[in-house]
């Protein structure tokens, strides 16, 4: 995904505060985590999906994955392939989420807050956490990976993973940053919100 687009990374954009994040909205006030997903069109950009993390109705329901489902649940003769689509997370996929991705030929995902944003900015840690405990990914606090080693590959046969707001950082286009930053507000208000009752609707990793 050709993230120096800077016409892609708006429209990116565009899509979470648009789209996403209404459904986030109601999905917090429920008790979800504040998590959230699209897929669009590659050739036009346009949306075919947005999803918001569904936990409380089962545990599975990441942003990612639910959006999957609801991508599954269109009538096939208007769906296009995934390899036809972009892929675009509110925040870093976990450890589930890249899999479902791999396994339902999303081939490139872009993610807007990362797996270190999750943990100390919203207060969720288990991203990293099940990549070091399950995955057995070296723990850079006690051994040091190999050079240009991360927590997982971010560009494979099967998926490619790119930091949208690392480009736009590097973009230095005003009207993008303005953008991040009210994302940012935004995610943080909503993680508030979620803070306040987490553990409260049953979801086994609050």
């Amino acid at each position: 995904m050709d993230l120096t687009d800077l016409t892609l990374v708006a429209r990116l954009l565009k899509v979470v505060e648009h789209d996403v994040v209404p459904l986030t909205r109601a999905g917090v006030e429920q008790g979800n985590k504040l998590f959230g997903a699209a897929i669009l069109r590659r050739e036009d950009r346009s949306l075919v999906v947005a999803a918001t993390n569904a936990e409380t109705a089962n545990p599975l329901w990441h942003g990612e994955v639910h959006a999957i489902k609801l991508f599954h649940e269109l009538p096939p003769a208007g769906r296009p392939d995934p390899g036809d689509c972009l892929f675009l997370a509110t925040h870093e996929p976990c450890s589930l989420c890249l899999s479902a991705l791999a396994w339902s030929g999303f081939a490139d995902a872009a993610y807007l807050f990362s797996h270190a944003d999750s943990a100390d900015a919203f207060a969720i840690p288990h991203d990293i956490a099940i990549l070091k405990a399950v995955y057995a990914v070296p723990d850079p606090d006690r051994e040091a990976p190999a050079p240009g080693r991360d927590l997982y590959n971010r560009s494979s046969r099967f998926l490619s993973t790119a930091d949208l707001a690392a480009a736009v950082a590097a973009s230095q286009d005003p009207e993008a940053i303005a953008t991040v930053a009210r994302l940012r507000a935004t995610y943080d208000a909503l993680s508030a919100t979620y803070q306040q009752s987490k553990g409260a609707a049953g979801i086994p990793l609050p």
